[in-house]
């Protein structure tokens, strides 16, 4: 199927969503779309939505409704919604939202071409939600953002239980990809020109629980580090209660998986934890953070919070706020408990009350702060090497400043004019080393700019160029790399 027109694809939630987001964009160019630019009004809109974070569903609606006149001034505007909220709401997005042209699930995003279509010649709303994976997402094409950094999912779905999580009962159980088919992905985008990759699962270290090999994920970090050419690996999000010594040392012994890690807590506190249903307790991960420490000094580690989940009392809250304290983490995202429904937790007796949860929170976040602070202010005088990015942090012009992430994930702003004052030409995807000058919380500046490494991805920015990654079930002969089976 071959159409032609434009698309908007806008992404709600979690890091998965993004990925499947860039597989949405290739299944569209791959059907003929192209990008809507920024003035353009595009002719489809697709909302790739979340239901874990907060009045996600107003959220979505609140977007839906802004779209009524767009839809009356062009009646070839269609609209899509898929995600979490579309596998959660099925039918009722339609019956909220009329102008709503397809719903799809997180099982079926191969789907979303046809469906346009079949809604375009039927004049009529396509709902199509299916039960399981239809498609591993990662045969899909995918349209990147960035040619020097990207996703690789693998895994999808999650096999535990937290009672304010409802992720597991959208996303499936987990199901894990081939390792030689991840692996193989990572070389073709090497060859693209990406230097840094981050693995996606939403429990990435429980990766090889489907074919009972233990040591998987820590053989898969490993076998990254013999990539010539990939100088970054990342993975996000591990479960503390799937964290082994395995995988510690084989990020402390493979030169390319960097010193940083995001490890969820959640909660300081046993009690917390247990009603969570989070299958470990603070003092086995205090231990993971201090045998990281162990093995890589320099590791930078953040987290995940929730404050005010039911049943919290005071004494549980300063619990946390001891582990923060004790932790040192670079980042602390902290969220404030609100009911998703489908959710134990949503019918749990001992809510908190707002105001509590909201006071507990700003304690927590002055605390974050405080900490990160005073981690970041040791980075002053000392040399980063920073892998510029587009997206990334500030855009103000008037700075002479490019942001990016340093090995840790800090992210910093670097200058554009080195030592002798000359301006010096710095893109997305080129790599920088610098001096950092001054430390904030969330931010470091570093403006004694030392060398800039020009990288295939810089080019490519330049020429304005961003791959499409084509799907492995999908061999094409149109000069765009092919990911063939690998056994």
């Amino acid at each position: 199927m071959t159409t032609t027109g434009t698309y908007e694809v806008r992404t709600l939630g979690c890091q998965m969503n993004v990925h499947d987001s860039e597989r949405i964009a290739g299944l569209l160019e791959a059907s003929g779309y192209a990008r809507a630019s920024e003035t353009d009004s595009p002719d489809v809109i697709v909302f790739n939505t979340c239901a874990v974070r907060e009045n996600a569903d107003n959220k979505l609606y609140g977007l839906l409704s802004q779209l009524v006149p767009a839809k009356k001034k062009n009646p070839r505007l269609q609209i899509a919604v898929g995600g979490c909220l579309a596998q959660k709401d099925r039918g009722e997005i339609i019956a909220n939202a009329p102008n709503v042209d397809v719903v799809f699930g997180t099982h079926n995003i191969d789907a979303l071409p046809v469906l346009l279509e079949r809604a375009r010649i039927e004049d009529e709303a396509q709902v199509e939600i299916l039960e399981s994976l239809n498609v591993f997402p990662s045969t899909l094409p995918a349209r990147r953002d960035s040619a020097a950094i990207a996703w690789v999912s693998v895994s999808v779905g999650c096999n535990n239980t937290c009672t304010f999580c409802i992720v597991p009962a959208l996303r499936g159980r987990e199901k894990d990809r081939r390792p030689a088919d991840i692996l193989n992905e990572i070389k073709v985008l090497v060859d693209q020109g990406v230097v840094e990759v981050t693995l996606l699962g939403q429990n990435v270290n429980a990766y090889g629980v489907e074919f009972g090999d233990r040591y998987a994920f820590a053989d898969l970090l490993r076998a990254c580090g013999k990539i010539s050419g990939l100088e970054r690996v990342r993975f996000t999000s591990p479960h503390p209660r799937d964290f082994t010594d395995h995988v510690i040392e084989a990020m402390a012994e493979t030169e390319n998986v960097m010193p940083q890690l995001h490890m969820p807590l959640q909660s300081g506190s046993d009690r917390i934890l247990q009603a969570m249903r989070r299958s470990y307790r603070r003092d086995k991960y205090m231990g993971i953070i201090e045998r990281v420490r162990k093995a890589m000094p320099d590791a930078a580690i953040t987290t995940d919070i929730i404050v005010g989940f039911p049943g919290e009392t005071e004494e549980d809250f300063m619990q946390t706020m001891d582990i923060v304290q004790q932790a040192r983490f670079m980042n602390a995202y902290t969220f404030q408990y609100s009911k998703r429904p489908g959710t134990p937790a949503a019918i749990m007796p001992d809510q908190v009350p707002a105001e509590v949860v909201q006071e507990r929170y700003e304690r927590l976040i002055a605390l974050g702060n405080d900490v990160s602070w005073q981690e970041n202010k040791a980075f002053v005088g000392q040399t980063v090497e920073v892998l510029v990015a587009t997206g990334e942090g500030r855009k103000d012009e008037a700075t002479g400043r490019v942001s990016g992430r340093a090995r840790d994930y800090r992210l910093v702003h670097v200058t554009k004019t080195d030592t002798n004052g000359t301006l010096q030409n710095v893109r997305p995807g080129d790599v920088v080393t610098a001096v950092v000058t001054h430390a904030a919380p969330h931010h470091l500046i570093a403006d004694q700019l030392i060398s800039v490494r020009p990288t295939t991805a810089g080019d490519m920015y330049d020429a304005g160029q961003l791959p499409i990654t084509e799907g492995s079930d999908k061999p094409k002969t149109s000069g765009l790399i092919t990911l063939g089976p690998v056994s």
